[in-house]
């Protein structure tokens, strides 16, 4: 049962692709498929409805002519629904499927059929409860209530304003045969309905995963550097404004080592700007494989670098930033091209009391530059404030 029921989307589809206002010819054409199976399976259904009265027919319940009126009726809507469809009609609507004007189609013709043939109601009325069942999936609250208030209004006028003998054929075996029909057919729509429901929601929380694996990679793109991986700019220094907080309330040391790489206009004008490219990418690289877990790097600016080191007091931060400056300096840089060599040169300050972001950064800036002043390839530690 439930077999007319409006079209449904399949569990596969996605709402986000539905909902476009201005759909492109390819998505009109995905719509249009999926409108017409779904068509098609109200059309066949209509006619395995038809199957059941002409066996109630055969047991002489109802006029041999109900079956064919039933089928063609059904038939002949389907076909007014099929035609708007490949002419593009249903395009026009966010709402493709066109869920009130099918489910109460689908309603009218029911209710009608009830009242026509009142000896077989228990199909009409079975088709009935599938037919809302359906039409509910799509439904918004505000169609849902469209479609209720249309079927309250019928099935009251056809059980209060007539004496219509509603009944349940069960006298003879073939009656027996044909309501048992009703039920398992009606059944099968409750449970396809029931798989159909599971599916939807498997899906719609498979995407939500998705979206939501795909928002944390823009957050991820957000606060990363493209070219070196390390955090761009406006993450370190959240990064930075973080760990000094921290540090202030634990009353832990927290250095930072500001770091500039030495003549690397040099480099980009001379080897060209691809070296330059891969050379920022090798030291990034160089970089974070030997810094703690816990130390963060960042792109402070074009070549300029911070390294953000919790828990480092001034003279640790020292020593790492001199191995680290050791390290890039002895790397094969020729590889990259003939004659290339690379260093830098670094600031490392350590803040005390309750000095600002900006107050450090500017003593590890003075540092970096006494560092450049004294010729470059070595690391200088600021001079600290005063507690």
């Amino acid at each position: 049962m439930g077999t007319t029921a409006p079209p449904f989307p399949s569990p596969n589809v996605a709402e986000a692709e539905d909902a476009q206002p201005s759909p492109s010819s390819d998505l009109r054409a995905r719509r249009a498929g999926r409108r017409r199976q779904m068509l098609a399976l109200v059309a066949g259904c209509y006619l395995i409805d038809a199957v059941i009265l002409l066996i109630y027919a055969e047991a002489g319940t109802v006029p041999v002519a109900i079956a064919p009126a039933y089928a063609a009726t059904g038939i002949l809507t389907v076909a007014l629904w099929t035609a708007l469809s490949e002419s593009g009609f249903n395009d026009r609507f966010r709402d493709h499927y066109l869920v009130v004007p099918q489910s109460l189609a689908s309603m009218m013709i029911t209710v009608a059929f009830c009242y026509i043939a009142p000896e077989v109601s228990i199909l009409f009325l079975c088709t009935l409860y599938i037919v809302v069942a359906f039409a509910s999936l799509r439904a918004t609250p505000r169609q849902s209530a469209i479609c209720w208030t249309f079927l309250a209004i019928g099935l009251a006028g056809l059980f209060l304003l007539t004496d219509k003998p509603l009944g349940m054929p069960h006298d003879s075996g073939l009656e027996r045969l044909a309501t048992l029909l009703v039920f398992l057919l009606t059944i099968a729509g409750c449970m396809f309905l029931g798989i159909f429901s599971s599916a939807l929601r498997e899906t719609l929380y498979q995407r939500g995963q998705k979206l939501k694996e795909a928002y944390r990679r823009i957050e991820e793109l957000a606060e990363i550097d493209e070219l070196t991986g390390a955090l761009n700019r406006r993450s370190i220094m959240d990064v930075l404004d973080e760990e000094m907080a921290q540090a202030r309330q634990g009353g832990q040391p927290c250095s930072v080592v500001l770091i500039d790489l030495d003549w690397f206009k040099r480099i980009n004008d001379t080897h060209g700007h691809p070296t330059g490219d891969d050379v920022l990418r090798t030291f990034a690289i160089t970089i974070f494989a030997n810094i703690r877990g816990s130390d963060r790097f960042g792109r402070y600016g074009g070549e300029e670098f911070l390294l953000v080191l919790p828990g480092a007091p001034a003279d640790a931060a020292a020593r790492l930033a001199e191995r680290l400056r050791q390290i890039i300096a002895g790397l094969d840089w020729s590889a990259f091209s003939t004659g290339l060599q690379v260093t830098f040169s670094a600031g490392v300050a350590t803040p005390r009391g309750d000095e600002t972001a900006d107050s450090l950064l500017a003593r590890a800036d003075r540092a970096l530059y006494d560092s450049k002043a004294q010729g470059r390839n070595r690391v200088t530690s600021a001079c600290a404030v005063p507690a």
